[in-house]
């Protein structure tokens, strides 16, 4: 009966061995699948964050471009603006067009 029992107890102890290097195998598994998923995640990241860099990139140069477009515009309207209210030409046409000349002496009256 004793070497029944010590063999038993040994297959118990084997068993018990086995299982346990199953369970430490299992949890090393799941730890080195976690760590490739977090690694994954991070790479998904840093990739995603890139793209958003190069695409900003070509907002902001569009953007500048816009500016230096509207800068321009804004240059050429006011020197025509200067142009157009300019004492000269708003007499000249004033002259051709609506056919008005300078006052004569007895025309003003100044208010008190």
């Amino acid at each position: 009966m004793g070497a029944s029992v010590s063999a038993a107890s040994r297959q118990t102890a084997s068993s018990k061995r086995e299982r346990a290097d199953r369970a430490r195998g299992r949890r090393r598994l799941f730890v080195g699948a976690l760590l490739a998923l977090g690694l994954i995640g991070v790479l998904l990241i840093h990739v995603w964050l890139r793209l958003q860099v190069v695409h900003m990139g070509y907002v902001l140069s569009t953007a500048t471009k816009l500016q230096g477009r509207l800068e321009q515009e804004n240059r050429e309207l006011k020197i025509e603006l200067a142009t157009m209210t300019s004492p000269d030409r708003l007499e000249s046409l004033a002259r051709r067009r609506l056919g008005l000349v300078p006052p004569e002496k007895g025309q003003i009256i100044v208010l008190p």
